[in-house]
């Protein structure tokens, strides 16, 4: 997908892309496959690819929500995908980005400077550990490429608001999606609506959710990572 093709997508599903919007998008571009060449940031390089695999579909989001002026957390953020782009679209928004690797978040950090966008919160540390602090405090949490869903659930529904959205972005695992509803229960939230969709050009599946919190997560969750992966929160088998 080159830029053309980029933009003529995002019309056809009404999502709004302005001048400047490119211009920044341009500057991302150059800068991630530049920084690439001395950091292993992404295995995503070529151009056609980012505009493919990173712009659009982090922006595809927006299709299928209302975002406005929220306060959204990226999980596992990385090199900013689906927050930074998110950012861009919408600067209203109140991002924090949020990632353990300290090199991924030193070059957001530069991107940030490079695109004079100054309003982004970046993190670097673990969720289960900046949960702590921050539990129930964030209209949107969402996350791309992170975990199987009964993990990324156990880490991200605790952040969520009562009322607000835990929104991952997944492939068309339909076994991964459908096992973890027990968690995404146990955590307080309940999936209010599914959107499956193609990725334009290598036709690929992918998922979003709307996962709405309806009650507090209990204060045991999150586990410690170790303890999340070693017994996922699963229905016992009769």
């Amino acid at each position: 997908m080159n830029k053309e093709e980029f933009i003529k997508k995002l019309k056809e599903e009404n999502i709004e892309v302005t001048e400047q919007i490119l211009q920044q998008l341009m500057i991302y571009k150059d800068f991630l496959i530049e920084y690439n060449k001395h950091t292993n940031l992404t295995a995503i390089k070529d151009e056609k690819d980012i505009y493919l695999k990173h712009f659009y579909d982090s922006i595809i989001i927006s299709k299928y929500f209302s975002i406005k002026n929220e306060k959204i957390l990226d999980i596992g953020t990385g090199a900013g995908f689906p927050g930074m782009v998110l950012k861009i679209f919408f600067p209203n928004i109140k991002i924090t980005l949020l990632d353990s690797n300290n090199k991924k978040i030193r070059f957001i950090e530069e991107l940030c400077n490079k695109l004079n966008i100054k309003d982004v919160e970046i993190i670097c540390e673990r969720a289960e550990d900046y949960c702590k602090n921050n539990r129930e405090k964030f209209d949107i949490v969402t996350s791309r490429a992170v975990s199987n869903l009964t993990t990324l659930s156990e880490i991200s529904l605790p952040f969520v608001k009562i009322g607000g959205y835990f929104i991952p972005l997944k492939g068309g695992n339909r076994e991964e999606i459908e096992s973890a509803q027990y968690a995404i229960s146990i955590l307080g939230g309940k999936t209010e609506k599914e959107y499956n969709y193609t990725l334009p050009v290598e036709e690929s599946n992918r998922t979003i959710l709307l996962i709405k919190k309806e009650r507090k997560t209990p204060v045991l969750y999150p586990r410690q990572y170790n303890k999340i992966i070693k017994n996922p929160l699963k229905k016992e088998e009769k």
